[in-house]
């Protein structure tokens, strides 16, 4: 994929303009950041990449510093944490920003050491992504409301390993606990495809009902594999019913 670069010099005396760099394989997702960005009069498009090798590749080349990079986790051909990485170590000042339909722990706190500075779940992406950019660059950390949840809650978790008898939550029994926790597993839009999925509709047909690609109905997929730790469909409904997830098939 081409990538488009505008490097328009900043005008004196003028607030500063915010480069961006998007890296995102969902080409609907793409237009839809670009067209936030070029609305916004403190921003502009610096281009964008749709794999880890397009991205690395872009950084790589740039005479242009970017000042901020919005990315994807789940790439066609890797992961968007490689090109964290990369930009964090070419240039210091980059701010990365996710925006993924991954919300676990694991690949939040992945991004946070990585160097991301926020973190936004695709089902819970703000209509105008460029405020919060803005915002991100005067100095905020946007983080959707039920990813730092689930940070909170992974934090006192590990609390509680480090230190016996530590309480979940004050005045919380152990298996109310752990129910909330089942509770909050998966996503609302991870629910909705595992639902359809116990329904027996296809990839395809998922997609189509709810608006998608079938690359990222497959990634919600994985990921909710990933949260249930199971390996096929009869097992991810067999495991999300027996948690409470799901109501009894039939």
């Amino acid at each position: 994929m081409l990538v488009a670069m505008n490097t328009e010099a900043q005008d004196d005396g003028l607030p500063r303009r915010w480069g961006v760099l998007v890296v995102e394989d969902d080409s609907r997702a793409r237009a839809f950041f670009e067209a936030s960005v070029q609305r916004s009069p403190r921003l502009f498009w610096l281009g964008s990449a749709g794999t880890v090798q397009e991205a690395l590749a872009w950084l790589a080349r740039t005479v242009t510093i970017p000042d901020v990079l919005l990315v994807d986790l789940g790439m066609p051909d890797g992961t968007g944490l490689d090109v964290i990485r990369d930009a964090v170590a070419r240039f210091p000042g980059c701010e990365p920003l996710v925006v993924s339909v991954f919300g676990d722990e694991e690949n939040v706190l992945a991004s946070i050491e990585a160097g991301a500075v926020g973190y936004i779940h695709k089902d819970a992406a703000p209509e105008d992504i460029a405020q919060t950019i803005v915002e991100m660059k005067a100095g905020a950390s946007p983080i959707s409301p039920m990813i730092a949840r689930r940070v909170l809650a992974k934090y006192r978790s590990l609390q509680s390993a480090v230190i016996p008898g530590a309480a979940v939550a004050p005045g919380a029994a152990p298996e109310a606990a752990a129910e909330e926790t089942d509770r909050g597993l998966l996503s609302a839009r991870e629910h909705e495809v595992l639902t359809l999925i116990a329904r027996g509709f296809s990839y395809a047909e998922i997609a189509r009902l709810k608006g998608l690609s079938v690359h990222t109905v497959q990634t919600h997929i994985k990921n909710l594999y990933g949260k249930l730790a199971v390996h096929s469909k009869s097992e991810a409904v067999f495991e999300a019913t027996r948690l409470g997830l799901l109501s009894h098939p039939g």
